[in-house]
């Protein structure tokens, strides 16, 4: 059955904010040797999806496990010393996601200094 809104489009964007855990980060001997907690918070574009799906079913939409996942399956990979490195491992990464069309990634290091937090940014494809 066609319903007034089942041709409508919206840009659809999948969020993920303050995800933490633990990465092994830093050019620091105290982060060569010891995880510190990072936060991560993503943006994945979809471009222009239906406002209502086709039916349903999870198999036919970008699974936000499996992006919560890949986030922290890249961030704990392996050490990294840059930041600016992390990311943009992290931001290709999920580039290559199915129907994602484009990311934003901000990574922080929750505990490099007392009164602030340092974190990077990146954003790339099309938005």
């Amino acid at each position: 059955m066609t319903t007034p809104h089942s041709h409508a489009v919206g840009q659809q964007i999948l969020t993920l904010i303050g995800l933490r855990f633990d990465a092994n980060l830093g050019i620091l001997e105290s982060e060569k040797t010891a995880p510190q907690p990072i936060q991560v918070d993503a943006e994945l574009s979809l471009g222009h999806q239906p406002l209502l799906p086709k039916d349903d079913d999870i198999m036919h939409v970008l699974d936000y496990r499996k992006v919560r996942k890949i986030i922290i399956d890249e961030c704990t990979a392996e050490h990294v010393n840059l930041l600016e490195t992390l990311i943009g491992k992290l931001a290709t990464r999920l580039m290559q996601l199915p129907g994602v069309k484009g990311v934003r990634v901000k990574i922080a290091k929750l505990e490099i200094f007392a009164d602030c937090e340092v974190a990077i940014r990146m954003e790339t494809g099309q938005w």
